[in-house]
């Protein structure tokens, strides 16, 4: 299939049903999405996170990739990048999806920026799963964002070919000043995508 959906875990893409992407290209999904949802691939990078999902044997019926890591050497199943990108796990399964040479990729949850604490700075955590297990607080000091920022534009600059499209929240107009110069790479609302993907037709 041509297109991917590559899901990170941003608030912003906690309201898009998932299932229904099945029959449009296939999914990618990154950390703890493997608790409430198989994706056709999943990328973890974290060793805490890692363990968790070998824990659930996940990687027994899904394919599950990471870097190489003395803490899981030895964990059967697990897919290993060679050599180690050394990047966050959204980008990481965006490059991944790029290498399986689909050429439309939708990114889901790529927020690029924390949510709004009480002082109404953007600069609390912001994911889906904050507050549980392997995760920070909700309320914790979002993490920086500026690592997926850039390697997501990595991506789209090697792949001038391919069109990325991320998907953000109903009146959200933020876009990284860095991913702005990109020509193939583009934004639609979750309106906008749940129209085109999730409503029946």
């Amino acid at each position: 299939m041509s297109v991917a959906f590559v899901l990170g875990n941003g608030t912003s893409r906690k309201d898009i049903p998932l299932e229904p992407l099945r029959q449009y290209g296939k999914i990618y999904g990154c950390n703890a999405i493997y608790r409430t949802f198989d994706c056709d691939y999943l990328v973890a990078v974290d060793a805490k996170m890692v363990m968790e999902i070998a824990q659930s044997n996940y990687q027994m019926r899904i394919p599950v990739w990471t870097n190489p890591n003395k803490t899981f050497k030895d964990v059967k199943g697990l897919n290993f990048f060679n050599p180690s990108k050394g990047w966050s796990s959204g980008p990481t399964a965006l490059d991944l999806a790029t290498y399986h040479q689909h050429k439309t990729f939708y990114l889901l949850g790529f927020d690029f920026k924390g949510t709004t604490g009480t002082g109404g700075n953007e600069d609390k955590v912001n994911n889906i799963y904050a507050g549980t297990l392997n995760y920070k607080n909700e309320n914790d000091n979002a993490t920086y964002y500026g690592n997926w920022e850039r390697q997501t534009g990595i991506i789209a600059q090697r792949n001038h070919l391919n069109r990325y499209i991320r998907v953000v929240k109903d009146g959200e107009d933020f876009c990284p000043k860095s991913l702005k110069k990109f020509s193939n790479f583009t934004h639609m609302t979750v309106t906008e995508f749940c129209k085109q993907f999730t409503e029946s037709h």
